[in-house]
């Protein structure tokens, strides 16, 4: 009995104690109610930042077709032959980066356009000029002349990592502006023959046609990458996406407003990725770079004693995985530089000294119809 009046007195303060507590936790001025959740349940402040500044991009291409008359290919060859036109119109996406009307879009986009048109999210709309374009690169840079327009960063906060939310932001098969949402799935995708000098941002976010030329950003809203294109046996999303980083289309905007085009290294010389069965070939083991199988006559790796059968294995002694790598570290040197170019030849180290040259521009369809109209002129067909 004494022993129950020894252990009555803490047992009921510490249950007075516990109701107190709980009382406290649940209408407390400090419950859980009135404290905000760390979960982010929204991301609209972001949209709302960028989206404005997304474009929708209409582009019409003339197409002229010529009617045979007669089954007769020479009465057709020397008779004015009937012409046909028809407009082929397609969809795309911009971004708006400057307040002076610059618009970064996919090249593949505007490629084939006789007129573009670009639609705001406001309502207002405004035909746009070609200011620059890089095939090699899939990017373009447009300008449309209004004020007030809405813009986005080109300058990110810092490097993308797998991982990271992000959301799409396009005209996907032309329904209006749509938000999508995945994470970083992989940074610097190369070797998918999208475009001659690929790293890629990787994503999961729904891409789909006409999402091309639209924005990629963060959860604040920043601009991190230029959507291009999908991974797809169907031609639809199917989870694989992607985007230009914004610091390679930044440097191609400010390549196409100085120069009208990018200006990047060259050598002259085509390389094949060095394999195992390569390597076998050529009496070498663990090596890896690219084989050079053509040196262009008179280019700098001409001028510089490069053949056929080297082994490019590293640049400035810094080695090289493959010949896709080697080339993507020339097209970033400026042309004049001076470097020195590690081979094996014949089983033997050979280093050779080269000054970088400036690669020529890419052709494109306005190239084409120059060479048409050139070889008009001059008879041809």
């Amino acid at each position: 009995m004494k022993l129950i009046r020894f252990l009555a007195a803490p047992v009921l303060t510490g249950l007075a104690v516990g109701l107190v507590a709980l009382w406290w936790y649940q209408w407390g001025p400090q419950s859980s109610h009135s404290r905000p959740s760390p979960a982010v349940d929204s991301y609209a402040d972001a949209v709302n930042l960028a989206a404005p500044a997304v474009v929708n991009i209409y582009t019409t291409q003339i197409v002229t077709t010529e009617k045979d008359v007669s089954k007769d290919p020479l009465f057709n060859r020397f008779m004015e032959r009937p012409r046909r036109e028809r407009a082929l119109s397609s969809l795309g996406s911009g971004v708006i980066v400057a307040d002076n009307g610059y618009v970064l879009t996919s090249y593949h986009v505007i490629r084939d356009a006789d007129e573009i048109l670009v639609a705001l999210r406001d309502g207002r709309d405004a035909p746009a000029r070609v200011v620059g374009t890089d095939p090699e690169t899939d990017l373009a840079l447009l300008q449309i002349a209004l004020e007030k327009l809405p813009k986005i960063e080109l300058n990110g906060d810092g490097p993308v990592q797998v991982g990271d939310v992000v959301l799409a932001i396009g005209n996907p098969l032309g329904v209006g502006q749509t938000v999508s949402m995945g994470i970083v799935s992989a940074t610097g995708r190369s070797h998918l023959g999208i475009a001659t000098f690929e790293n890629f941002i990787q994503t999961d976010a729904a891409i789909n046609r006409g999402n091309s030329g639209g924005a990629l950003i963060d959860t604040r809203g920043h601009l991190i990458g230029i959507n291009t294109a999908i991974l797809s046996a169907d031609g639809n999303w199917q989870g694989i996406g992607f985007a230009t980083p914004a610091s390679i289309a930044k440097e191609v905007m400010d390549d196409l407003i100085k120069h009208g085009r990018v200006i990047r290294g060259y050598l002259g010389v085509t390389v094949q990725d060095m394999t195992p069965s390569l390597a076998e070939t050529f009496g070498l083991d663990n090596v890896h770079g690219g084989v050079v199988t053509e040196v262009v006559v008179d280019s700098p790796a001409n001028r510089a004693g490069l053949q056929p059968g080297d082994v490019l294995v590293g640049i400035d002694g810094q080695a090289m995985a493959d010949g896709y790598e080697a080339m993507n570290r020339i097209a970033g040197m400026k042309p004049g530089t001076e470097t020195t170019l590690n081979l094996i030849r014949n089983r033997k180290a050979v280093d050779a000294d080269v000054t970088i040259g400036t690669r020529p521009p890419a052709k494109t369809r306005d190239d084409d119809r120059e060479e048409d109209a050139s070889a008009q002129q001059d008879g041809g067909e």
